[in-house]
């Protein structure tokens, strides 16, 4: 494991947001695009790769954990604002969203 610097981590914008749709990403099986709300006035347009683990139903209208500040990157042709968190299994076959555990806004800090 590579430790870092806590400055490096108090670079990363981490916050709760409400997965406000879901859609399939249209050149990839595994893929959802995610429109999240964070609390600010545009909301945030985020690739995930749960289609494997979660039916859009399962996803939208859930508060989730996102790191909102990454650069954008193009995944698979569509523009990635962010990244959802999540705990996946060793073997790979288990992923569960992170999630606030007591009810928590939209743009809440994590720290």
């Amino acid at each position: 494991m590579t430790e870092i610097p806590i400055e490096d981590f108090r670079k990363l914008d981490i916050r709760v947001g409400t997965i406000v749709k879901v859609e399939d990403h249209p050149d990839a099986d595994k893929l959802y695009v995610l429109i999240v709300d964070i609390g600010e006035d545009e909301d945030k347009l985020i690739v995930a790769g749960l289609k494997e683990h979660y039916k859009k139903e399962e996803l939208e209208g859930k508060k989730a954990i996102f790191i909102v500040n990454l650069k954008g990157t193009k995944i698979r042709g569509v523009e990635s604002e962010g990244m959802l968190l999540a705990a996946v299994s060793n073997d790979k076959k288990s992923v569960s969203i992170l999630q606030p555990e007591k009810e928590m806004d939209e743009g809440t800090r994590i720290s």
